[in-house]
C-alpha cells in the first residue's frame, strides 16, 4: 500500500485491498473515498467489497467513481464533503492516487492557495501543475 499525504485530513492511495483494511484503519483514517469506478478492476477490487471490509473495521465508506472523461463540478462538491464529514483522516484511492489528487486539488480552490495545492500534490508525487488554470479559475468563481 501506498499512502501520501496530501494534507493533515487528506491522503490518496493506488487502489487498495480488502487485507489492507486493517492496516488502513491502525493509520488512523476514519474515511476511505473510492474514486475508482467498478468497471475498472475486477469484482474483489469493487466499492462493495471494499465498503464491506470497511464498515466491519468501523471506518466510514464514501463512492465517488471519477474517470477522466466525466470529472465535474459535482464529483467536486462530493469529495470535499466527504472530507468535510469525515471524523478524521480520509484516505481516497483509484488507479494511481492521480484522480484522487485532482479532485481535491479543485475541491481545495479558493479554500488554499493554488501555489500550495500544487505544492502540495508535487510533494506526493503527482504534478498538477498543469492544473493551475483550472484551480485558479474555480477559485475566482
Amino acid at each position: 500500500m501506498d499512502i501520501r499525504r496530501l494534507s493533515p485530513t487528506y491522503s490518496v492511495s493506488p487502489q487498495i485491498a480488502v487485507e489492507d483494511i486493517p492496516a488502513i484503519a491502525a493509520a488512523g483514517f476514519t474515511t476511505i473515498i473510492c474514486n475508482r469506478p467498478d468497471a475498472e478492476v475486477p469484482p474483489s477490487h469493487q466499492a462493495a467489497a471494499i465498503e464491506a471490509a470497511a464498515k466491519d473495521a468501523g471506518l466510514q465508506f464514501v463512492t465517488i467513481p471519477v474517470t477522466h472523461q466525466g470529472l465535474n463540478l459535482d464529483m467536486v462538491h462530493a469529495q470535499k464533503a466527504a472530507i468535510e464529514a469525515s471524523s478524521g483522516p480520509a484516505l481516497a484511492y483509484c488507479a494511481s492516487g492521480t484522480r484522487s489528487s485532482i479532485v481535491w486539488s479543485l475541491a481545495q480552490a479558493g479554500e488554499m492557495d493554488t501555489d500550495d495545492i500544487i505544492a502540495a500534490t508535487t510533494a506526493a508525487g503527482y504534478d498538477l501543475g498543469g492544473m493551475r488554470g483550472q484551480i485558479d479559475a474555480l477559485a475566482g468563481s
